[in-house]
């Protein structure tokens, strides 16, 4: 008979088909509210008059902090959503606040890191990859702005991971939807000066940015003390506990360097395309802000598959876990089907919608009708990185992160900048590394989950 706690958490009990969509869809439209915070300000910052081209390109370069925080932030949601869906799953109230409470301890560490790296770092960082005084000055005071004013993205993500972990998805998309209308709302009115507001310029962008974020912890952080009943609030929980962290950091410092080989895969892609020129570069990054669009809902689908089957992996029920990644698999293929069309079919017009120059432009949409070629690969390796973090198994994860954005991309991408008109094929690396990561992560996946059916009796 199934115990109490499983009767009362849906993730027990729901057919799998229904839970995946009850919990992943919210998810979904939360992760792509997130994709719009990387692509606004490079939207509006591209039609500032006289140097749309050079904050485009600014913006390009801060991107990769950008995804280090994202890294942080999500790597940590998965080890701290994998640890307290298990507790919850053994129905350890008790150990589950303690977990939600190292999480905190965790979070603020965080926002000390990216505000010393705000006051001391970020100029010189921008600085190395251009020796444009303008695009440096720009990529500067947007990038020192985000990081010193980052506590609003640090909550946020924080108490959207813990209501996540108990099945409350919906609750933390009100949060990020929230943020992400008020950035699109003040983007415009910050950058461009209007309603008496002075124009700011890319520093308008960043303050939109940072305005947007406070206001989404301050929903999810209510939600969370409020609605959160199955976890208890306690400032003695906040204190560090060597046990939890280390659980916490098993699973999760694995997909810390997992989700942070995107900020290594930039930083690589961005100094291999500056041999090339600085057109590839701005082109790259906002292809790969584009591409959001598309990888945010399957990062959606792989953050409701952890919980899942976390729980059911505490409570034993391995059928459960089965049927999940089988509904998993099909929605993601669909996603990623849709999202090749769209961009093969369409992305002449897509990028259009920014003002950049003509060169620019065509190189971005040369870059996403090749890149998309790889999607369907991409998103079932995303699936399957999931998967793997539930069982507790980030090794797996990070190896399978490691093929497709370092291992197989930034040395191919090296040999091709090489050759002659490498702008216009040197975006053949990323289907060429997900296809290959594709073989990789359906055998060690298959591996860890009979080894787990195996050592692991429900």
């Amino acid at each position: 008979m199934m115990d109490t706690a499983q009767n009362q958490n849906k993730m027990g009990v729901m057919h799998e088909g229904k839970l995946l969509l009850t919990m992943g869809v919210p998810l979904m439209l939360s992760m792509l509210i997130t994709a719009l915070y990387n692509i606004v300000d490079t939207f509006f910052v591209s039609r500032i008059a006289g140097v749309g081209d050079a904050a485009a390109n600014a913006l390009s370069l801060a991107f990769p902090i950008q995804m280090l925080m994202t890294a942080l932030n999500v790597g940590t949601g998965v080890g701290v959503g994998a640890s307290l869906s298990r507790a919850l799953g053994s129905n350890d109230r008790e150990k589950a606040s303690r977990i939600a409470g190292n999480a905190m301890f965790l979070y603020i560490l965080y926002y000390i890191f990216m505000l010393l790296f705000g006051l001391f770092a970020a100029r010189p960082f921008i600085a190395f990859f251009t020796d444009d005084p303008v695009v440096s000055e720009l990529g500067a005071t947007y990038l020192s702005l985000v990081t010193c004013l980052s506590f609003g993205n640090m909550g946020e993500k924080c108490f959207e991971k813990l209501l996540q972990s108990t099945g409350k998805t919906s609750y933390s998309m009100v949060g990020q939807m929230t943020g992400s209308i008020v950035n699109v709302i003040l983007d415009p009115i910050f950058i461009f000066g209007y309603l008496g507001v002075p124009a700011m310029g890319v520093a308008g962008a960043a303050i939109a940015t940072v305005i947007g974020q406070c206001c989404a912890i301050g929903i999810t952080a209510t939600l969370h003390f409020r609605r959160n009943t199955e976890i208890t609030a306690k400032a003695a929980y906040l204190w560090p506990n060597r046990e939890i962290l280390f659980h916490i950091m098993k699973v999760g410092a694995p997909a810390i360097l997992m989700q942070a080989l995107v900020s290594f895969m930039t930083l690589g892609m961005n100094y291999i395309l500056s041999s090339v020129s600085a057109a590839a570069v701005t082109a790259y990054g906002i292809y790969y802000k584009l591409q959001n669009f598309v990888f945010m809902p399957a990062f959606g689908l792989n953050n409701a598959c952890v919980p899942i089957i976390s729980y059911n992996l505490g409570a034993g029920n391995f059928s459960r876990i089965k049927n999940t990644i089988r509904y998993a698999v099909v929605v993601i293929t669909g996603i990623m089907i849709l999202g090749t069309i769209l961009f093969e079919a369409a992305a002449a017009p897509i990028v259009g919608a920014f003002q950049l120059s003509a060169e620019v432009s065509k190189l971005c949409a040369r870059a996403l009708r090749m890149i998309c070629i790889g999607f369907v690969f991409a998103g079932v390796n995303v699936l399957l990185q999931g998967v793997c973090q539930a069982f507790g198994n980030g090794i797996i994860s990070l190896l399978i992160s490691s093929l497709r954005m370092i291992l197989i991309v930034l040395p191919l991408a090296w040999v091709l900048a090489s050759m002659q008109g490498a702008e216009n094929f040197i975006w053949v690396v990323f289907p060429v590394a997900e296809s290959v990561s594709f073989a990789a992560a359906i055998f060690l996946t298959l591996r860890l989950y009979r080894k787990s059916t195996v050592t692991i009796q429900p």
